[in-house]
């Protein structure tokens, strides 16, 4: 009995590490390219606007519009599917710390919300990915493309950044007013929260069995998901944060966070690349150019600098919207909303008008180890890497180029 007890104490101490408090974003960083170098060893890497792509197209289809009649069911979709376990992740995570609350913020920032999602969905139907497939993904996957898609984000985030600012002094009423909180609870109480959170785990890990047995690929996504939905709430993953906070407090923990997961993802991408892991000989060319998109440079630049507009304005990048949709916050869902109703409709109607006139120079497919080898293009996003870093720490301590 008393062995029992100890047992019973070990088991709650061990919870209590991973959901009494928020992890390092450093430690969201490490799990998260380890858990995305995985999902390009058993498929294809981490993305994230194909499942609100998915989403909506299915949502148009189901409500009747032809344009989209034939759309495949998200339920078969490996991203949709890895989206919406995303979100159940991040739920469980929530529920498991009783941090889970439904806050309906004030109508303006419910309207920021949905233009935020709007600008996300044009920015990666234009730039072909998001934050996390034209990004975390697409940088380690020594993408040419994806560094120009980067350098896009940069500016729209830094113009949206002063944009909010602007609005802050200037138009303050737009954002203020009633804001509610339903449904959240003490430390102290609240056990249904962490009873609902072992609900959504065990019903995910019987899902996740039963598909395993006629798609194990698609098995391996849903349980992918659920891990990373809760990594990135309880380490607070977001790439808005990486690239806003620098510039409006000085901080640099979010940007050191995902330098760290570029750093681990760059390694497993460049191994599982250079040596053709999981591709057959004639599939190799195939397997080297996997989220090699043809979107240089034009397209990145624009498509970069949409989505960091929105995801700015929104508060939450692709997955940073997924997470915070799992834990409650009412305007990511508005933010939600907005890219999965405007990215198929941008994808079908209003990127072909723009692409179909751009000459091939301008959307391309650039993998570095064509022009400068495996090492060199391995050392050349190191260096930008190491430079980022360096940026944001003497920022940090000096406050140069932060807002406050």
């Amino acid at each position: 009995m008393a062995e029992n007890k100890k047992e019973q104490g070990a088991l709650s101490e061990l919870f209590r590490v991973f959901f009494s408090k928020h992890w390092p974003v450093w430690v969201g960083g490490i799990t998260l390219g380890l858990l995305n170098i995985i999902l390009f060893a058993v498929k294809s890497p981490w993305g994230a606007s194909g499942a609100f792509n998915s989403w909506g197209e299915n949502t148009f289809r189901l409500i009747g519009i032809n344009a989209f009649e034939g759309t495949a069911p998200s339920t078969t979709n490996l991203y949709a599917m890895l989206g919406l376990f995303t979100i159940l992740g991040a739920m469980a995570g929530a529920l498991f710390s009783k941090e889970f609350a439904l806050r309906i913020p004030p109508v303006g920032e419910l309207v920021k919300g949905f233009i935020g999602g709007g600008l996300m969905a044009l920015g990666a139907t234009l730039g072909i990915g998001c934050t996390i497939g034209a990004f975390f993904s697409g940088v380690p996957a020594l993408s040419g493309g994806a560094i120009i898609f980067t350098i896009g984000l940069f500016i729209g985030v830094i113009i949206a950044l002063k944009y909010l600012l602007w609005e802050m002094e200037n138009v303050p009423k737009f954002s203020t007013g009633k804001s509610f909180t339903l449904l959240a609870v003490s430390s102290e109480k609240g056990k249904w929260q962490v009873i609902l959170g072992w609900i959504v785990t065990i019903a995910t890990f019987v899902l996740a069995y039963l598909t395993a047995g006629t798609n194990g690929v698609l098995a391996w996504f849903i349980l992918s998901g659920l891990v990373m939905g809760l990594i990135c709430q309880r380490s607070r993953f977001c790439i808005v944060k990486a690239f806003r906070d620098p510039f409006m407090t000085g901080e640099s923990d979010g940007s050191v966070g995902v330098i760290v997961g570029l750093f681990v993802t760059l390694i497993g991408f460049t191994a599982i690349k250079y040596f053709g892991i999981s591709a057959e000989e004639t599939t190799l060319r195939a397997r080297e150019m996997t989220w090699v998109f043809g979107h240089t440079w034009l397209r990145a630049i624009l498509g970069g600098f949409i989505f960091g507009l929105g995801m700015t304005v929104a508060g939450g990048c692709a997955v940073g919207t997924l997470w915070r949709v799992g834990e409650g916050q009412v305007k990511l869902w508005m933010s939600a909303l907005g890219f999965l109703l405007i990215s198929p409709l941008s994808k079908k109607y209003i990127v072909p008008a723009i692409v179909d006139n751009l000459p091939t120079s301008m959307k391309f497919k650039s993998y570095l180890p064509d022009y400068i080898g495996y090492a060199g293009a391995f050392i050349v996003v190191v260096i930008l890497l190491l430079l980022w870093y360096m940026f944001v720490k003497w920022n940090e301590r000096t406050g140069k180029f932060s807002a406050y």
